[in-house]
């Protein structure tokens, strides 16, 4: 079974990665957080925008792609999709001016080649927070290249998955409201989740 974690910066989807992954004895597939243009960026996003993107881009095709020599095996959990990059990320950068129109053309081209290879997750878990629960988990995991993380560029990310979630993206969702529902301190969110996991994969054996 393959499982996505979708959601903003500082939403929470590594930790429930790893949760889900410890819960299902599934193998875990981490966003790579070591891309060596993300402390450029957040100090000059309009210069670093496209080299940012392309990079998040080839390692998400990179990784998915060796996903799916895995996915025969046993269940996979993915901290990020592909389709973020894009919808999300890249389509909002473009919105803001940070990204030419040339640049976003390119890099559609490339998330387009790539995406066309990889299936769609069974089951993707939205994990929705408002600015206010972003902003404080991101300080709380303290990473100096975020702590300068404009609140207004949450909000518009924020927008951009509420849009990608209700109106393109049209697989299976189970939405997290992390506002209300923290599955780290509350153990009846996470039972709620595998609750939905579990007859999804009732469902798949019959």
């Amino acid at each position: 079974m393959y499982i996505a974690i979708a959601g903003n910066i500082g939403s929470g989807k590594t930790t429930l990665t790893q949760m889900l992954t410890a819960r299902y004895d599934a193998r875990s597939y981490l966003e790579e957080s070591n891309n060596p243009y993300i402390g450029d960026f957040y100090e000059d996003m309009n210069r670093w925008s496209f080299n940012l993107q392309i990079y998040f881009l080839g390692s998400r095709i990179r990784q998915t792609m060796e996903m799916l020599s895995d996915v025969s095996q046993g269940d996979i959990i993915q901290d990020r999709t592909i389709y973020e990059d894009a919808h999300i990320f890249a389509d909002n950068l473009h919105q803001m001016g940070l990204m030419s129109t040339r640049d976003l053309e390119t890099y559609m081209g490339i998330f387009r080649l790539g995406s066309g290879f990889i299936p769609r997750p069974d089951l993707l878990i939205y994990l929705r927070a408002s600015v206010p629960t972003l902003t404080a988990q991101i300080r709380k995991r303290g990473r100096d290249y975020e702590m300068n993380i404009d609140e207004d560029y949450l909000c518009r990310l924020n927008a951009k998955y509420e849009h990608w979630v209700n109106d393109i993206y049209d697989g299976e969702v189970l939405l997290v409201d992390k506002d209300t529902e923290d599955f780290v301190e509350n153990p009846a969110v996470l039972e709620k989740i595998c609750r939905r996991i579990d007859r999804l994969r009732n469902e798949q054996k019959r």
